[in-house]
């Protein structure tokens, strides 16, 4: 209750509405043990995951997809410059256009995740004070926009939507690109393409820039904890790049940015590697994994590649 108070009086809300809201939020211990972070050890594996969203289920839907907006996704490719098969694989992985939005009511992940966070966490104390950010975002969102804060439903994050936005996210990048004078990110497919594409354009996503390059290796040169040592932040130029073993060839060559080493394990088998440039890094603010940057990249272009020509 001071939470809400201090909320109310910070956001010019009423005191009384956040206290109702508040107190009719309950504590999901499920939310906190999804929470958990895998077990040290577990072993990362990019075929597996590669093909948990590059498969017949998926590719099928995103078609459809795509036939079903395609006035929306051309437009947002030209407003944006962000390219519509990255816009249909973000969706696609998220939600499988649609289908999984969550069944968790946002109000209780949120306040479940704000006020008790499991204390077993690494960074218990940073996670909670963000999921208490978008608690107040979550209110001032619906409060302003007239949704109902007990019936809007989520994932156990409390992301919201065919692209899972966070409340925070909501505000900040969400469109109303369909033009009927609000944002749904629940019904508007035009609102959901245009707002993932505005993410990445506030993300600096650089039109007509590759997201990523084929890669080997000079055994005789090659300094891989050099390359990685950055991790997927790009950080070399071409030149320094192949000085430390890197080989590139055709057009990544002529790369006017930087580029960086992105190393994704395989399990057992030997990694996978490509060279990521600052659009890959773009594609990573959406979720901070290469894996799920390199998954939404490939099922965005497999799609493309099977759609009818027109």
């Amino acid at each position: 209750m001071a939470f809400a108070d201090d909320l109310a009086s910070r956001r010019n809300l009423d005191p009384d509405w956040v206290r109702q809201q508040l107190a009719q939020a309950q504590r999901i211990p499920t939310v906190a043990r999804l929470m958990a972070p895998a077990p040290s050890g577990t072993p990362k594996n990019w075929a597996a995951y590669r093909a948990r969203f590059i498969e017949p289920v998926r590719l099928r839907a995103g078609q459809r997809f795509w036939e079903n907006n395609r006035n929306a996704l051309a437009r947002a490719e030209a407003e944006f410059g962000v390219p519509a098969s990255l816009i249909v694989g973000v969706i696609g992985v998220e939600t499988l256009y649609g289908q999984h939005t969550g069944n968790f009511r946002v109000i209780d992940t949120l306040t479940t995740l704000a006020f008790d966070f499991p204390a077993s966490h690494p960074r218990a104390e940073a996670r909670a004070a963000f999921f208490k950010s978008e608690l107040e975002q979550f209110l001032s969102l619906t409060q302003r926009t007239g949704m109902d804060p007990q019936a809007l439903l989520g994932s156990y994050a409390g992301a919201m939507g065919w692209p899972q936005f966070m409340p925070s996210s909501w505000a900040k990048y969400a469109i109303d690109f369909d033009g009927d004078g609000k944002v749904d990110l629940f019904n508007s497919t035009a609102d959901v393409i245009g707002s993932v594409a505005n993410y990445f354009k506030v993300f600096g996503w650089q039109t007509g820039q590759p997201t990523h390059y084929p890669v080997n290796f000079d055994a005789e040169t090659l300094d891989k904890d050099a390359l990685l040592a950055p991790d997927i932040l790009p950080t070399f130029s071409v030149a320094s790049f192949t000085a430390k073993g890197a080989m590139l060839e055709g057009a990544a060559r002529q790369h006017p940015g930087q580029l960086a080493l992105v190393e994704l394990e395989n399990g057992t088998a030997p990694p996978s590697y490509v060279a990521g440039t600052q659009n890959f890094y773009v594609v990573t603010r959406y979720n901070w994994s290469s894996y799920y940057a390199l998954a939404v990249i490939e099922l965005g272009e497999t799609i493309q590649a099977l759609l009818e020509p027109r």
